[in-house]
């Protein structure tokens, strides 16, 4: 079998992949639920190449992020449930009516009036859903009818708490000003300290939470994405202690091998160089 460029091409080789008899047995084993860990991971390294700026890897990425599409629609397939065609005719069909101003009638809207419109037509998308489910005697879950439905459970903390607070918002529950948020984060940050003397580490996890939330809600009055911001300062701790662990290699030693304040000079030195551009 030759490489194509043609998506049928992958999708008869993920058939027969996932053929009994001829085909892998890794693949041959795996479920939705074994191949969604893996599904999040290609994802996170769609976003790492992007972050990059590396064409080459990117596409490299977006290949493994279609082929998880693929393997989770030959699953569905060979369950009677639907095949990769019904994913592109569900994404193509959403698409079309979600924007209207663009295939439709509804033409020469600004920014703010798509963003409106996007919103009505996912709230009836969202009813008829509900109704569909309710035919076939499916159960909603109480949480998914409310303010706050639609977010979904696997996303990174800071992410989901980002997506809670930003339709809380949309229904007036917000605080007015960011400083406002600043005023939440002192408190919470005292109600850790008072955990950390006096509670358990239940108590400890629930203030710690409770403070994440809060600094969440200021990056988000600040245009700030959470999980961005915080990915740039993984980046720059490596960066930095990645310099601590270079000098000391200079001098023949381990981080292990130095004292707190030796370490926290070189840091200070790496930061320096930073500002420097060096």
């Amino acid at each position: 079998m030759d490489a194509s460029r043609d998506i049928a091409r992958l999708i008869e080789i993920m058939a027969a992949l996932r053929t009994p008899g001829t085909g892998c047995p890794w693949d041959l084993e795996q479920s939705f639920a074994t191949i969604a860990p893996y599904t999040l991971e290609e994802a996170y390294e769609v976003a790492d190449a992007i972050a990059r700026a590396d064409m080459g890897d990117l596409r490299e990425e977006l290949g493994d992020l279609l082929l998880q599409v693929v393997f989770h629609a030959r699953m569905a397939e060979e369950d009677g449930a639907f095949d990769f065609g019904g994913v592109v005719e569900a994404i193509t069909t959403k698409l079309i009516r979600r924007h209207p101003h663009v295939f439709g009638t509804a033409r020469d809207l600004s920014t703010e009036a798509v963003k409106s419109l996007w919103g009505e037509i996912k709230a009836q998308e969202k009813l008829e859903q509900a109704q569909a489910r309710a035919a076939v005697g499916l159960p909603l879950e109480e949480a998914q009818q409310g303010a706050l439905a639609g977010v979904p459970l696997p996303l990174p903390a800071l992410t989901r708490a980002l997506k809670l607070q930003e339709k809380a918002s949309r229904v007036g529950f917000d605080w007015n000003d960011a400083r406002q948020v600043l005023a939440k984060i002192r408190e919470e940050t005292q109600e850790v300290a008072e955990a950390l003397e006096d509670g358990g580490i239940a108590a400890i996890r629930d203030e710690m939470g409770d403070l994440l939330f809060a600094v969440v809600n200021l990056a988000r009055h600040a245009g700030v994405d959470p999980e961005d911001a915080l990915r740039g300062t993984n980046d720059k701790f490596t960066r930095r202690f990645g310099h601590v662990e270079q000098r000391l290699a200079a001098d023949g030693r381990r981080p292990d091998q130095a004292s707190l304040d030796e370490m926290e000079a070189l840091w200070q030195e790496a930061k320096q160089k930073e500002r420097e551009g060096a």
